[in-house]
């Protein structure tokens, strides 16, 4: 439905644009109306309407910010990611006042499976064994084992700490972890980011789950990956940018490092671009959210958080406002 034809008699109740159709999702307060947009050309109301905007997911950055400069009224923008890179630059367009609130909690747990997956798939060679299977050839031998190895996560929030706790049962000789500022956590020290010139060259497995902010913004560059010890794997399920692709690209192509990739930069990866062939490296296409474990984690968000803002309590993962 277009814009233009859709507000005819405007209800009193703040309104709600959500990209799960309402009538989905069970228990939403009916303090709210809502309305369903999912990313597409037309709008379902007019936006200045929009009081609590939860952006659709996986689409192109384009898309997540084309409503917000009409969203006068805006009081909320709700992601539901756990980063919140793709929004943050268009704050600078709403009135003051606006919370922006992430999903942390949604994607610990299919994020952490999938960076399990990744170390345990890159050490073991799974991809050259399913090579191997296509051309019908067995190729055995010793590969890396997880156990006895020494993890270091870097960005220690809830999805690192998720990584963590899937970790403990692999018997690795160590888990260091490190996060913008030192602390203390349940299974030991987190440490600041400014020893990782320090803890390098000890990780066998270098995991990133940091968010994208312009402090980590090419955080694994040159000197980074310079400090890791010959042989060792990066593993990325932060944000592309991240990484410095052009270093990375030398220490693979060297052979020195291996890596595994859930994000890339560039995204997605173009084809022909010199990643898809360096050596030691394994890629999936940003996987680590969307798994059957988004939507009901999604919805339980959903629900608390609009059930918060009904009711004039405040949120929960406030990461940003404007004003």
């Amino acid at each position: 439905m277009s814009a233009e034809h859709s507000d005819t008699a405007p209800s009193q109740r703040p309104l709600v644009w959500l990209p799960i159709p309402p009538e989905e999702i069970d228990g939403l307060p009916s303090e709210l109306e809502y309305a369903h947009w999912d990313g597409g050309p037309d709008y379902p109301t007019d936006p200045a309407r929009c009081a609590f905007y939860c952006v659709p997911y996986m689409k192109s950055d384009e898309v997540y910010v084309r409503p917000l400069r009409a969203m006068t009224g805006l009081r909320v923008i709700q992601t539901l990611t756990a980063g919140t890179d793709h929004v943050e630059h268009a704050l600078s367009w709403l009135p003051p006042g606006v919370v922006l609130c992430n999903a942390r909690g949604v994607h610990d747990a299919s994020t952490a499976e999938l960076a399990l997956t990744l170390i345990l798939a890159a050490l073991r060679d799974i991809p050259g064994f399913t090579r191997a299977q296509d051309a019908g050839e067995w190729r055995p031998g010793f590969r890396p084992a997880l156990a006895d190895k020494t993890v270091l996560i870097v960005g220690y929030g809830a999805i690192g700490a998720a990584i963590e706790d899937r970790l403990a049962p692999f018997e690795c000789e160590r888990v260091v972890r490190v996060a913008r500022t030192a602390r203390a956590s349940e299974r030991g020290p987190v440490h600041p980011i400014d020893d990782l010139p320090r803890l390098l060259p000890d990780a066998d497995v270098v995991v990133l789950a940091t968010p994208l902010t312009e402090a980590t913004r090419g955080l694994a560059g040159a000197a980074f990956l310079g400090r890791m010890k010959d042989g060792a794997l990066l593993v990325n399920i932060a944000r592309g940018p991240v990484v410095d692709t052009k270093a990375l690209l030398a220490e693979l192509e060297s052979g020195r490092l291996r890596a595994a990739l859930d994000v890339t930069d560039p995204e997605p990866l173009p084809t022909g671009h010199p990643l898809w062939q360096a050596p030691g490296v394994l890629i999936t296409p940003h996987v680590g959210g969307p798994s059957s474990a988004f939507r009901p984690r999604a919805e339980r968000l959903l629900r608390d958080q609009l059930r918060r803002f009904a009711a004039g309590e405040p949120l929960r993962h406030v990461v940003a406002s404007t004003g």
